[in-house]
């Protein structure tokens, strides 16, 4: 990619994010989750009762290999799963368009043109490949990473080792968590308030808010208010809003007590 380029795309990129187009959200992939394809699926879902179309960009390792039609163009790629989801197996693609500078935002561009009626594109992807795909300046200011995990230790290492790659490769401070935990698990509030701590102490960065998902819930089923709640959040206004209806925020900065008690009122 030529440098004389570079002004037009990141003029297109920074159109992305306008709040009347759509809304592009990283979506850190955990290997060490049993169900994250069930995860999104449900947020799908609940992105679906909001009237928005989702497409899911999986480029995350376990995803399908991109097809070769990928070369001529992604908009014969992309896979429409219900009235309300569509699909691009991803892995490997975002590299193909990678700058002198190792940014692959341009990848984003063109996933964005390839399914048009879209009006949020979740990005499932690996830490290092997202800090690629966002880490340009002029972007970062509306990008707030959706973590993932379940209430398994290697799970959470992993969602709070790729929080600190993105915090220090691609400078986003701000995250939300996705945790997959059955109804009443007594892990869950101090999964998220651990997660939370070690962001504040060790990141100066902060975890805005968790949402729980029962992993046994079937697909079908409405999805639960925790997920209605982040539906919202993400179509709704910037993290810093404190208008965002029933969050489940997460006070930063305060002691150990008053986290724990903020957490035992999760969903």
């Amino acid at each position: 990619m030529s440098l004389h380029h570079r002004p037009d795309q990141a003029q297109g990129l920074r159109r992305l994010f306008a709040p009347a187009r759509l809304r592009l959200v990283p979506v850190v992939a955990n290997p060490h989750m049993a169900f994250p394809g069930l995860i999104l699926e449900r947020l799908c879902a609940a992105l679906a009762g909001q009237g928005v179309h989702t497409l899911v960009v999986d480029a995350a390792d376990s995803a399908p290999l991109a097809d070769e039609l990928a070369t001529m163009g992604l908009a014969d790629c992309v896979e429409a799963l219900t009235p309300d989801m569509s699909y691009l197996a991803a892995r490997g693609l975002p590299l193909r368009y990678v700058d002198v500078h190792g940014s692959t935002a341009s990848f984003l561009q063109a996933a964005v043109d390839a399914a048009p009626r879209a009006g949020v594109v979740l990005v499932h992807a690996s830490a290092s490949d997202l800090a690629r795909l966002f880490a340009r300046q002029t972007l970062v200011a509306e990008v707030v990473p959706l973590l993932l995990a379940d209430d398994r230790p290697a799970s959470v290492t992993h969602a709070y080792a790729a929080m600190k790659w993105l915090a220090l490769r691609a400078r986003l401070c701000v995250y939300r968590l996705l945790l997959e935990v059955a109804p009443g698990s007594p892990r869950a509030a101090r999964i998220a308030e651990q997660l939370a701590q070690c962001a504040d102490t060790f990141l100066g960065a902060l975890l805005h808010d968790c949402s729980l998902v029962d992993p046994a819930g079937h697909a079908q089923e409405q999805p639960p208010e925790s997920l209605r709640r982040l539906a919202r959040a993400l179509l709704g206004a910037p993290h810093g809003d404190a208008a965002v209806e029933g969050a489940s925020r997460l006070p930063p900065a305060t002691s150990r007590q008053a986290r724990a008690s903020a957490f035992q009122a999760l969903n």
